[in-house]
C-alpha cells in the first residue's frame, strides 16, 4: 500500500478501503505522507465524493489521529452540543448551565473566535478571572463537582483534521459536504461524547449558505453519527442575520446572563429551547421535544440555570459579582448611536456583514494569535421585519477609537436595508433532522 496508488484510485472515482484511508491519515499526521500529496487526495475526493462508509472511516481515523477524551466515568449518557458557526451565537454561554440542572454532565471544549464569528471561549474569558485552560484531571473533577465544565481545547484532538482542515483552504476545496461533515464530527466523537446535538447554522453568516445545502450536511452528519454508534440530531437554524442582539464578547455574556435571568429573546430561546429539547431527548430524559422544552422554561423560571451559571464561573476562578451585577462588567470608550433617515421595515441585516464590522472595531481576529477587545462590538435595536422611524436608534457601535467607532455607524448604516413594504419575519428553526 502506498499513498499515490490511493490517489490514484480515488482519482478513478473507485471506493477506497478503511486501511486505506487510515494508512494516509496516519501518514499525513507522521508527515511521511506530503503536502501536495494530500492535497492530490482531497481534491480527488471533492471532484469525486465519498460513500458513506468512506466518509465514517475517514471521519474516525481523524479522531484516532490524536488524543480522545474519555467521558465513560459520567455514564451512557453524555451529549454534548456544537454549532457550525454564526454571528452573536451566545448559545452554549446559555445552554450548558439549563442542560446541567437536569444532572446531565457537560464537560465541553469550546474554541476560540476566527474571522466573522465568534467563539465561546474569548466570552467566556471576559468574565473576570475566569480560567479556561485547565487540565484534562482537573476538567473532569469540575464535571464531578458542579456537573458542568466549559474549557479551551486543551488536548490535541484530532490533529490530522486541523492539518487538512488547513490544507482545503489553500486549494479551494472548503465546500465538500463530505469533508465537512468528517472534519465536524472527528473533533465530536474525539470530544468524548457518545450523543450529540448539532446547531447546524444556514444563511450568509454561516458556511452553509442555502437551506438545500444545510440539509445535505445534517443528513450526511447524521448517516456518520449513526455508522459510528453515536445517536445524533441536526437542529438547522437561521443565520441570516445575527443571532439576539449583542455581537461581541462582553456583550454576548452580557445578554446570555440577562437571558437566565428571564429575560429571554425569542430567536435566541427558539434555539436554546430547540437544541436544548433535543439534548434532554437524547440523554433519555424526555421524549416528548415539547414537554422537555417546558421543563427548561421551568429551569429559568426558578433560576436554577442562572445559579449553575454562577457556580460554573466561581468553580473556574471566575468573580460572579460581574453576573450579579452587569454594570460592573468593563465598557467600551465610546458607545455610538446608530440612526436612520428613512422610514420602513428592516428588509435584511446581513450577520456576515455585522460580524465582520464587529471584527474590525477588535471583536474578532483574523489569525488565531491576534488579541481581541473584549469591551468592543454591536449591540442592535432593530432586527428584520422591525419597522423604524425616521431618527430611531438603529444599535449601537461599541469602540475603543473614536475615529473607528464613527466610521463603524456609517458602514453599519449602510449595511442595513430598510424599504417601505412591510417584511415578515423569518423562522428561527428551519428543520430538525435525526
Amino acid at each position: 500500500m502506498n499513498i499515490v496508488e490511493i490517489i490514484a484510485k480515488k482519482r478513478d472515482k473507485k471506493e477506497l478501503l478503511k486501511e486505506e484511508i487510515e494508512y494516509f491519515i496516519e501518514g499525513y499526521t507522521k508527515g511521511s505522507v506530503t503536502d501536495y500529496q494530500a492535497a492530490a487526495l482531497v481534491m480527488a475526493i471533492y471532484l469525486n465524493g465519498m460513500t458513506d462508509e468512506e466518509i465514517t472511516n475517514l471521519t474516525l481515523s481523524m479522531a484516532h489521529s490524536g488524543e480522545m477524551l474519555d467521558l465513560s466515568v459520567f455514564g451512557k449518557n453524555v451529549v454534548d452540543k456544537h454549532s457550525t458557526g454564526g454571528v452573536g451565537d451566545k448559545v452554549t454561554l446559555i445552554l450548558a448551565p439549563i442542560i446541567a440542572t437536569f444532572g446531565i454532565p457537560v464537560a465541553k471544549m469550546s474554541g476560540r473566535g476566527l474571522g466573522f464569528t465568534g467563539g465561546t471561549i474569548d466570552k467566556l474569558e471576559s468574565i473576570p478571572g475566569y480560567c479556561t485552560n485547565i487540565s484534562t484531571e482537573e476538567f473532569i473533577e469540575n464535571v464531578k463537582k458542579v456537573g458542568i465544565s466549559l474549557i479551551g481545547q486543551t488536548l490535541n484532538l484530532a490533529p490530522a483534521d486541523k492539518k487538512i482542515y488547513a490544507l482545503r483552504d489553500t486549494i479551494a476545496c472548503t465546500d465538500s459536504i463530505p469533508l465537512i461533515a468528517s472534519s465536524i464530527m472527528s473533533k465530536k466523537i474525539a470530544a468524548g461524547a457518545n450523543k450529540i446535538v448539532l446547531d447546524v447554522t444556514c444563511g450568509n453568516g454561516a458556511f452553509m449558505q442555502t437551506k438545500e445545502e444545510a440539509k445535505k450536511l445534517s443528513e450526511m452528519m447524521n448517516r456518520i453519527g449513526h455508522l459510528a454508534g453515536k445517536e445524533t440530531a441536526c437542529v438547522i437554524t437561521n443565520m441570516e442575520e445575527p443571532l439576539g442582539y449583542a455581537v461581541g464578547n462582553n456583550l454576548e455574556v452580557i445578554e446570555a446572563v440577562q437571558f437566565l435571568k428571564g429575560n429571554m429573546i425569542e430567536d435566541v430561546k427558539e434555539v436554546v429551547f430547540e437544541l436544548g429539547a433535543y439534548m434532554i431527548k437524547l440523554a433519555g430524559l424526555g421524549e416528548n421535544i415539547e414537554e422537555n422544552k417546558h421543563k427548561i422554561l421551568e429551569k429559568i423560571e426558578t433560576k436554577e440555570a442562572y445559579r449553575k451559571f454562577i457556580e460554573l464561573v466561581e468553580n473556574q476562578g471566575g468573580d460572579s459579582t460581574y453576573l450579579e451585577n452587569i454594570e460592573k462588567f468593563k465598557k467600551a470608550k465610546y458607545i455610538l448611536e446608530v440612526t436612520t433617515q428613512k422610514e420602513g421595515y428592516v428588509h435584511a441585516l446581513p450577520a456576515r456583514a455585522v460580524g465582520e464590522l464587529s471584527g474590525s472595531l477588535g471583536a474578532g481576529r483574523l489569525r488565531k494569535e491576534d488579541p481581541i477587545d473584549e469591551t468592543v462590538g454591536i449591540v442592535l435595536r432593530k432586527k428584520k421585519g422591525d419597522f423604524v422611524k425616521k431618527g430611531e436608534i438603529l444599535a449601537y457601535i461599541h469602540a475603543s477609537n473614536q475615529e473607528k467607532g464613527k466610521q463603524a455607524v456609517q458602514q453599519l448604516k449602510n449595511i442595513y436595508e430598510i424599504q417601505e413594504n412591510k417584511i415578515q419575519k423569518e423562522k428561527t428553526i428551519i428543520d430538525v433532522v435525526m
